[in-house]
């Protein structure tokens, strides 16, 4: 069995001096923990999302924040990919070159992705929060090859489908240091890219089919 799960910290809680990745980041050491300990069913992510923002809320850790999520969950026996997101992070499955499977990302309204949130007090029913049943849901097959990548927006704002799958075809081969060389490839090309005030990125094309007028990613930041 193999997991793999990415979150990202909602960076409008700076305004309130609570530093973004305190929660995303223990939101996934959580989950980590959780299947270590073997608390969780393979074809249900969505039940380790769930039982690790329950321990959140529950105030083992003194935690504010909100994160978007994405866990997949890989069961080598039947060769299934079990997937859940909750937001605008998520997952491409690569085949032969070509995207065949990819996560859908979750809005309520531009730049305002689903998440989870532990607010205080005064804030409550303020803030915005999903459950984590809200995230969507999936089980497919994945043959052998398949390339699985899990991403924030940080890549998925910058990169469209055509540049991450440029880089991906100049992974040779799957040992540890050619795997770790690509994902560090496609994540200095996001990051350059993002602070390019005159490229028309995703997010940028997003924007202004919501009428604004941005370039890059950096422009704007999450709700």
């Amino acid at each position: 069995m193999l997991w793999k799960g990415v979150a990202d910290g909602v960076g409008g809680w700076r305004d309130y001096g609570v530093d973004p990745s305190q929660f995303s980041g223990t939101l996934m050491r959580t989950c980590e923990r959780l299947v270590k300990e073997g608390r969780f069913v393979p074809s249900n992510p969505i039940g380790i999302l769930t039982t690790s923002y329950c321990e959140l809320l529950q105030n083992k850790v003194p935690l504010l924040g909100s994160s978007t999520a994405c866990i997949v969950v890989l069961d080598r026996t039947s060769h299934r990919l079990h997937t859940a997101n909750l937001g605008d992070s998520g997952f491409l499955v690569v085949r032969g070159g070509e995207v065949v499977h990819r996560s859908d990302e979750q809005q309520h309204y531009f730049n305002t992705p689903f998440q989870l949130s532990i607010a205080p007090p005064e804030a409550e029913g303020v803030v915005l929060s999903d459950s984590p049943d809200a995230a969507d849901s999936t089980s497919f097959d994945v043959q052998l090859g398949d390339i699985i990548l899990t991403a924030t927006d940080g890549l998925f704002d910058n990169m469209p489908d055509y540049m991450i799958l440029q880089e991906l075809k100049k992974l040779k081969n799957s040992n540890y240091e050619s795997i770790q060389q690509t994902a560090r490839s496609i994540a200095e090309q996001a990051h350059e890219l993002a602070y390019d005030p005159n490229y028309m990125s995703p997010f940028a094309q997003f924007a202004c089919d919501n009428g604004l007028n941005v370039r890059g990613k950096h422009s704007l930041g999450k709700s």
